[in-house]
């Protein structure tokens, strides 16, 4: 076995599923590199980071994590750079989102500095599976899943903690063109006090009904309103939401009940260093239909590492439709979108620390 500068044991795979692969028919998560990382937690510490060839992994049906979820995730992607290297998009942002998770689930925390070389240290070995094609990436799932073998409801002795990568084309299938979007006043997605802010399991599967319910009625996704009075944008399962009212840049706050984006923090900042002028508010549907009436509802779009920016073309809520530009992203929007990705790429210079070259 080969190991790393963090003493990661290394063992190849025999033989690479790469030149099987097909790059242009790309499916978002469908595809799975070489290699996959994995450490164990037990007696009190997390073990040493091991790589080892993509496949099958062994549990017992009583796994802690199959029945009371005591897991988080995280998503990020790596990017073909310029001369051939690799860039790793804001990675110590993940890195820190992973924590807050861990701790909202009350598992051991990894040192920052073991997550980050772990991450490094996969995507560098399977680096050939990072798409060449632009608009294409290598996206990263770091995982933790409790492992006691018990049906109790308790804190968790034992955890494994993996990363998996898999190259991947467009999140949806529109590609970036206009996506649209319904409200469901009858669901939530999280409540303040709950975990809508961690990037846990749960506030996906809880929007999964849903889901299907509006791409049955041909939205592509639902945009969740909040817990309370069932009237004020929060977030779309797998985004964060931006208007553009008049000259204002819009997005509601954080909280309790809404995931930290890394996508919509690159935004924010860009905004911030372009003089546009940007709000952190409440804001209700209603005032997003009184706007699309006046004429100031200029643009929509959500943000996220999937989709980069998804620009939004309808909002329906209640029999009630927000028609903007079904056929293209706006000229806001498109901006976020070159400079975003752009930097992903190396054709924009990255003035902000956001790229980890490899």
């Amino acid at each position: 076995m080969a190991q790393t500068a963090l003493n990661i044991k290394v063992q190849n795979i025999s033989k690479s599923k790469l030149p099987d692969t097909d790059f242009s028919q790309l499916k978002f998560g469908e595809t799975f590199s070489d290699h996959q990382l994995e450490m164990f937690y037990q007696n009190g510490r997390w073990e040493q980071p091991e790589i080892k060839p993509y496949g099958k992994i062994e549990v017992m049906p009583s796994m802690n994590v199959l029945h009371y979820g005591q897991g988080v995730f995280e998503g990020m992607k790596a990017f073909r750079y310029k001369e051939n290297d690799v860039n790793i998009f804001r990675l110590e942002k993940h890195c820190e989102r992973f924590a807050t998770s861990s701790r909202r689930m009350n598992i051991p925390e990894i040192d920052p500095g073991v997550f980050i070389e772990s991450v490094k240290a996969l995507v560098d070995l399977d680096r050939g599976w990072v798409p060449g094609e632009k608009y294409k990436s290598l996206y990263i799932r770091p995982f933790i899943m409790g492992t006691d073998e018990s049906l109790g409801v308790k804190t968790c002795s034992n955890y494994r903690f993996m990363i998996i990568t898999s190259p991947v084309g467009n999140y949806y299938s529109e590609g970036i063109k206009p996506v649209s979007l319904t409200t469901m006043p009858e669901y939530v997605r999280a409540v303040s006090g709950g975990a809508g802010f961690a990037k846990v399991p749960g506030n996906y599967a809880a929007t999964l009904y849903p889901g299907s319910t509006a791409q049955k009625k041909g939205f592509t996704q639902v945009m969740w309103l909040d817990a309370i009075e069932h009237k004020y944008v929060e977030e779309v399962g797998t985004m964060n939401m931006f208007f553009l009212i008049n000259d204002t840049l819009i997005t509601p706050p954080l909280g309790k009940s809404i995931l930290a984006g890394v996508t919509r923090r690159s935004v924010i900042e860009l905004a911030e260093e372009w003089d546009i002028y940007l709000e952190e508010r409440r804001i209700s549907i209603d005032e997003l239909i009184d706007a699309s009436k006046s004429g100031e509802l200029k643009e929509a779009f959500g943000t996220g590492t999937a989709a980069v920016i998804s620009p939004v073309g309808l909002i329906h809520h209640k029999g009630t439709d927000i028609e903007l530009d079904r056929k293209k992203m706006g000229p806001v929007a498109q901006k976020f979108y070159d400079e975003i990705t752009g930097i992903q790429h190396g054709d924009i210079e990255d003035t902000h620390g956001w790229c980890n070259i490899i």
